[in-house]
């Protein structure tokens, strides 16, 4: 009896919101719109947070990096107003790769530039192509593998050998047919070079991709990209993934032995782990997040609102189809939970409308960036939750003025 009454209840509500299609569709639309900015936003930062912590872990959790330290502001009654630090220079890269002795593999890489040309023969590549100088070990500390040929040689990266490494995109770009790169001669800014190898697919997730990369031993870098300041990058993979920080540790005390600074001096180079920027990441996109449920929980206000007078108005034309139920034996409480139920079914349905809306546009983000699909089931549970809460206070007041008219009344009502 309980069932069939719960059922009479949603199939009254059905009913009534076909026979008021354009309000209840408006009503839907306010509250998805809330749901959608909820569900959307939280789906869009975690297909980034995603992305970016592929790209990152693709490098190995315990790898760290020591790079040049950018300038320094001070202010205050300090007089010096900014301090640059000097770049990081090859003889000292290859002074720390030669005394670490801490159980890791050590690389020492530099940005030669980001706007270069391949070319081979008759096709070539946009100005977009990223040339990095590197040794022999890189391919290990960067994550990348080698999916044709070979990775350089100790001797090629001292001599500065015109041999290169490139990648996917690359080979694509310059070698139709599926034309072999391997021992073919490429053109990249002003020199020549002998392709002995080709990066293994990664995509592009987050700016990050080695696929437009092409790779030349370090001292062919140092010859023919050479720009004053050169700064050069140290990678630093430990063998052992729990002693990370212990590495950091010995690794800072001799880069500052090798930097000279004083025992009393701060270090003027960063050491920065591969996973600190996923946790930049993560504490700046909750403030997104806190906005974004501010924006939902604006929004469902006003649905509230919105749903609350449809309800009120509802009640007012069926005054008389309340007169006649009650006459037939209807209780307040039936009368109740009838308006309550026709409240939130508009409710749940304006939730699976933005919450599809949000899933939808959030994987379009996740699209962009080479993510995964992503359902973030935990604020579906929310946006449900919230619309629930949402239609039972919006319908709370006209269920009650519902319930409590007069059925005599109510039948003279007009």
């Amino acid at each position: 009896m309980k069932n069939h009454i719960i059922l009479e209840n949603l199939r009254i509500s059905f009913d009534s919101i076909r026979s008021h299609i354009l309000r209840t569709i408006l009503t839907i639309l306010i509250i998805a719109f809330g749901i959608m900015a909820l569900v959307g936003i939280s789906t869009a930062i975690a297909a980034l947070k995603s992305s970016l912590a592929d790209n990152l872990m693709s490098m190995g959790s315990n790898t760290f990096s020591i790079k040049n330290r950018t300038s320094n502001v001070r202010m205050g009654h300090d007089v010096r107003k900014s301090k640059n630090y000097e770049a990081i220079q090859y003889t000292e890269a290859y002074d720390f790769k030669e005394l670490f002795t801490f159980p890791a593999s050590v690389s020492v890489y530099t940005y030669a530039t980001g706007i270069a040309t391949a070319k081979y023969q008759s096709e070539k590549s946009n100005p977009n192509v990223t040339v990095i100088g590197t040794d022999e070990n890189y391919m290990i500390t960067s994550g990348n593998e080698i999916e044709k040929g070979r990775t350089f040689t100790q001797q090629e990266v001292i001599s500065g050998s015109h041999v290169a490494i490139i990648g996917s995109e690359i080979e694509s770009t310059l070698f139709k047919n599926n034309e072999d790169p391997i021992d073919k001669i490429i053109s990249v800014g002003s020199g020549k070079y002998r392709v002995i190898g080709v990066i293994e697919k990664k995509g592009t997730g987050f700016g990050f991709t080695p696929d437009r990369q092409v790779l030349l031993p370090i001292n062919n870098v140092r010859q023919y990209f050479s720009r004053p300041n050169m700064s050069f990058t140290i990678n630093v993979m430990p063998e052992i993934t729990q002693s990370v920080d212990a590495a950091i540790g010995e690794a800072s005390g001799l880069m500052r032995v090798i930097r000279k600074n004083n025992l009393y001096e701060e270090d003027d180079f960063d050491i920065s782990k591969s996973d600190q920027l996923l946790t930049m990441f993560t504490e700046n996109t909750s403030k997104i997040a806190q906005a974004a449920l501010w924006i939902g929980a604006i929004t469902l206000l006003g649905a509230a609102i919105g749903l609350m007078n449809i309800m009120l108005v509802s009640v007012t034309e069926r005054t008389r189809e309340i007169g006649i139920r009650k006459s037939l034996g209807a209780t307040k409480k039936m009368i109740r939970n009838q308006f309550l139920a026709e409240s939130i079914v508009i409710g749940q349905l304006g939730g699976i409308c933005g919450i599809i809306f949000g899933i939808i546009i959030g994987n379009v983000v996740s699209l962009l960036v080479g993510s995964s699909f992503i359902i973030p089931w935990d604020w579906i549970f929310i946006g449900v939750v919230l619309c629930f809460i949402v239609a039972l206070l919006s319908g709370i007041i006209p269920a009650q003025k519902a319930a409590n008219l007069d059925p005599i009344e109510s039948l003279r009502y007009e």
